[in-house]
């Protein structure tokens, strides 16, 4: 049985929305809209990125259909599925998903924290190479993330946690004002909705890891889809990409790394302008190194 998790946003300050959100009047319902174009950020975080900006509420939608998705599948895991092996060694199923469970926890965090001035990082941005994924970072996050999976109680403990996690933010999310401002665990400052963007291709690109290690057909949502094909593809060569014939979910496994055998080329679609976020280079520059939700390492 599929888990559904809706619920209305309201805009809690009259008059104060975003770039291309419709204001707000004492709190009214927002209806979500597609496809917004405009400014909101300052110049130093639009610098380099590739995401037109969306409405906050749209974000939301897609994490939420994310979250519904993955937990109905985590909280039917047997033990024998949670030890399965995953792409993103040394983790095994019930690692990864307690890792994807944890982006999640990372919004309560970063909504608990102090809130920046002003937004300096785009979602684009947030992938950028830095100290975040030097080898010593990297260990101690996978090493943390075997621990805490191996005092699991059951094989669905991560469902659980996940579906009370967006009990709690869901309804948060849709209280927050238009422009909040979050802080990472990475340092970044960030608009919540560019946050929720990271958040959101955390969950539907390590949901392909997953659904592909229990050998179930992909979860990935249309909304979520969305989201990560505007990260992936949003300033690509879209002339280009429709000569290539490729799109949709098949587009972002090739262009991640994530296809099968005798899938489409990656490479096609990179140099269509489908810039793999973390490598901080376009192709043919001198970048090398990938992101791991992007590539499909255990990050």
């Amino acid at each position: 049985m599929g888990i559904t998790f809706s619920f209305v946003g309201r805009v809690v300050e009259p008059g104060l929305s975003g770039p291309g959100e419709p204001a707000a009047q004492g709190g009214a319902s927002l209806r979500m809209v597609v496809g917004i174009a405009g400014g909101g950020l300052p110049a130093a975080a639009e610098a380099g990125s590739r995401l037109p900006p969306m409405m906050r509420m749209e974000a939301v939608a897609a994490l939420g259909a994310e979250v519904g998705a993955l937990t109905s599948v985590l909280l039917g895991l047997s033990e024998a599925e949670a030890q399965r092996e995953t792409r993103c060694p040394p983790w095994d199923v019930a690692a990864l998903a307690a890792h994807t469970v944890r982006a999640l926890h990372q919004v309560e965090v970063a909504l608990d924290g102090p809130e920046p001035e002003r937004a300096e990082v785009s979602a684009a941005g947030y992938y950028s190479p830095d100290v975040r994924f030097l080898p010593e970072v990297d260990e101690a996050r996978v090493r943390g993330v075997l621990e805490a999976a191996s005092r699991r109680a059951d094989a669905g403990e991560a469902g659980r946690e996940c579906e009370r996690a967006w009990r709690g933010l869901g309804p948060r999310l849709a209280a927050e004002l238009v422009r909040r401002v979050v802080r990472t665990r990475h340092g970044d400052a960030m608009l919540l909705r560019d946050y929720l963007v990271t958040r959101v291709v955390e969950l539907a690109l390590h949901g392909l890891d997953l659904a592909d290690a229990l050998e179930r057909k992909p979860w990935t949502t249309p909304e979520g889809l969305a989201v990560v094909e505007r990260l992936l593809f949003g300033d690509a060569d879209q002339d280009a990409l429709a000569r290539i014939g490729v799109s949709g979910l098949e587009a972002v496994r090739a262009v991640t790394g994530r296809a099968g055998p005798g899938g489409p080329d990656g490479d096609a679609l990179r140099s269509a302008g489908g810039a793999v976020p973390g490598t901080g280079v376009r192709p043919g520059g001198d970048g090398a190194a990938g992101w791991h939700v992007i590539v499909g390492r255990a990050p």
